[in-house]
């Protein structure tokens, strides 16, 4: 039992050096389970945040059971945010709901909810570097806790974090939950809806696309689930777009455009480049050679090669 979320583990004081003062903010492990994720207090504090922003949200009422409730279960989800270095600079702790319990009719309706693809992207990319100007970045916080729910859906208190005077209450939803079925389309419709009555003109075949136009400029914003790229020549347009949806949501101003999809983007006055560097990276730690010695060559520099004289030739 945890006890009152709002109540912080104080974070105990490190070395001076850079990669240990780095640490003392984020653990640089991901935890198996709330267990495991309890014996660190910076897991501890990123649970917590995740339970305040419910809270500010007004996702959930905590209630009776009705007779016949199915209450959901809900689950603690550990991932580390990592920057182009490769280190840790965020632990995210999610709660997330057992979807796999919903039943169609019952605790939803639809489901689908339109992403953007990666062609989407690219093209978006080509476009603004034929034009010049350099496409922004923003990241909504727990996006899908803003997207409403008509269904009554009931879920579990969060584990090692239920209330020790009414264990036997559950939560009502108001708002979505990561995992439940039809939370990305909950999410979806409240930020189209924003946008439409913001004036912008969602595109006729990419359903992700949304154009603002105000004198001779065109403001451009494509969605990717709680991504949110957008761009324009107008300064203007840009810092009024910002700070429209930050009034709206909680946001992270993430500034120029640098990771989307997996993809690592370098905008540039010479263009607008995707490099392979981080993926590199990644497959080399997935293989467990991130610390093999770099080669030129990826061969022995020693080794003799004959003609093949029986070969075809080749252009």
């Amino acid at each position: 039992m945890i006890g009152d979320i709002h109540q912080r583990v104080t974070r105990s004081s490190v070395v001076s050096l850079s990669f240990f003062s780095h640490s003392a903010y984020v653990a640089t492990f991901e935890p198996r389970d709330v267990s495991h994720a309890l014996s660190d207090s910076n897991w501890v504090n990123a649970m917590h945040d995740q339970l305040e922003n419910f809270e500010r949200n007004h996702v959930w009422d905590l209630v009776k059971p009705p007779p016949n409730c199915r209450p959901i279960g809900t689950k603690w989800v550990f991932k580390n945010k990592q920057g182009e270095n490769g280190m840790v600079v965020r632990n995210k702790a999610r709660l997330v709901a057992q979807g796999f319990y919903q039943k169609e009719g019952i605790d939803y309706e639809e489901t689908f909810a339109p992403v953007a693809h990666l062609e989407a992207i690219r093209i978006l990319l080509a476009f603004a570097a034929s034009k010049g100007f350099k496409l922004q970045q923003m990241d909504v916080k727990s996006a899908f806790l803003n997207g409403f729910i008509e269904e009554e859906v009931y879920v579990r208190q969060p584990p090692s974090f239920e209330s020790a005077r009414f264990s036997d209450r559950v939560y009502k939803l108001r708002k979505a939950l990561y995992c439940l079925k039809h939370a990305p389309r909950a999410w979806y419709a409240r930020l189209k809806s924003f946008l439409l009555k913001s004036r912008f003109v969602m595109g006729s075949v990419d359903k992700t696309l949304f154009l603002l136009s105000r004198g001779g400029d065109t403001l451009i914003v494509q969605i990717f689930v709680d991504d949110i790229i957008f761009g324009d020549l107008s300064h203007a347009l840009v810092s009024c777009f910002a700070e429209q949806m930050s009034r709206e949501f909680e946001m992270s101003l993430m500034g120029k455009l640098q990771f989307l999809l997996g993809l690592q983007i370098k905008q540039s006055p010479k263009g607008t480049f995707v490099p392979q560097a981080k993926y590199t990276r990644d497959v080399l730690k997935k293989f467990e050679m991130g610390d093999s010695k770099p080669m030129t060559t990826p061969m022995s520099t020693n080794t003799a090669l004959d003609a093949d004289e029986d070969g075809e030739a080749v252009d």
